[in-house]
């Protein structure tokens, strides 16, 4: 398996990364507009969001996995998880999401040695791979679906419903079927709001205290 494979599978969020194999035919890319909404491909692929670096940084965890029997890498990645502005203004004013939400979540490498550092960890210039996570209620009939992109120069797979992804989020999200739980601006806010799941309150209610 690929360094990006496991990486994908590793990290399963903000959005729970199926580590599926698609093997998919070259695609001519229609490049997204302006707009932070999403927007496909006549196939139905989904079409690169455009500047999303450029959106809401929600957080970045290092080496996450969702499983006890993960596999073991031999090198460290970091996920950073980026919403559209206006998903993010909607989730400020009523602690849920709203239909067009985009959430991307961008895997990169973790290096150690460079510059002046001594310890620690810094994110490589590399992606090693990019997944999003949308709100589509008119299209899917789950309202959210996942897209897997090899680079933002070609469209994404929709990565099927079958993909733990979906029943993982499902299970656990926090907000819906996002992991809110990981992004801490949030998840205060969605405790103020009372939108928490009823799954996720019960999981934090039977964790052991310290």
């Amino acid at each position: 398996m690929s360094k990006k494979s496991l990486a994908l599978a590793a990290v399963c969020t903000v959005f729970a990364a199926s580590g599926l194999a698609l093997l998919v035919p070259q695609r001519q890319v229609v490049k997204a507009g302006a707009s932070d909404e999403p927007s496909y491909a006549s196939n139905g692929d989904m079409q690169p969001p455009a500047d999303y670096r450029e959106w809401i940084y929600l957080s970045t965890g290092i080496d996450m996995s969702y499983s006890p029997n993960a596999m073991q890498m031999d090198h460290s990645v970091f996920d950073n998880v980026f919403v559209n502005p206006a998903a993010y203004r909607s989730f400020l004013a009523t602690g849920t999401w709203p239909d067009k939400t985009v959430m991307v979540l961008e895997v990169r490498g973790a290096k150690s040695k460079g510059s002046i550092n001594q310890r620690g960890h810094f994110q490589d210039t590399a992606t090693m791979g990019i997944e999003v996570h949308v709100r589509d209620e008119k299209r899917f009939p789950g309202k959210w679906a996942f897209f897997e992109f090899d680079s933002m120069q070609k469209n994404g797979t929709l990565i099927p419903e079958k993909a733990p992804c979906y029943t993982c989020h499902a299970a656990h999200g926090a907000v819906d079927t996002t992991f809110v739980q990981f992004y801490p601006t949030l998840l205060p806010l969605a405790k103020e709001k009372n939108t928490l799941s009823a799954s996720y309150l019960k999981e934090e209610g039977s964790r052991p205290t310290n």
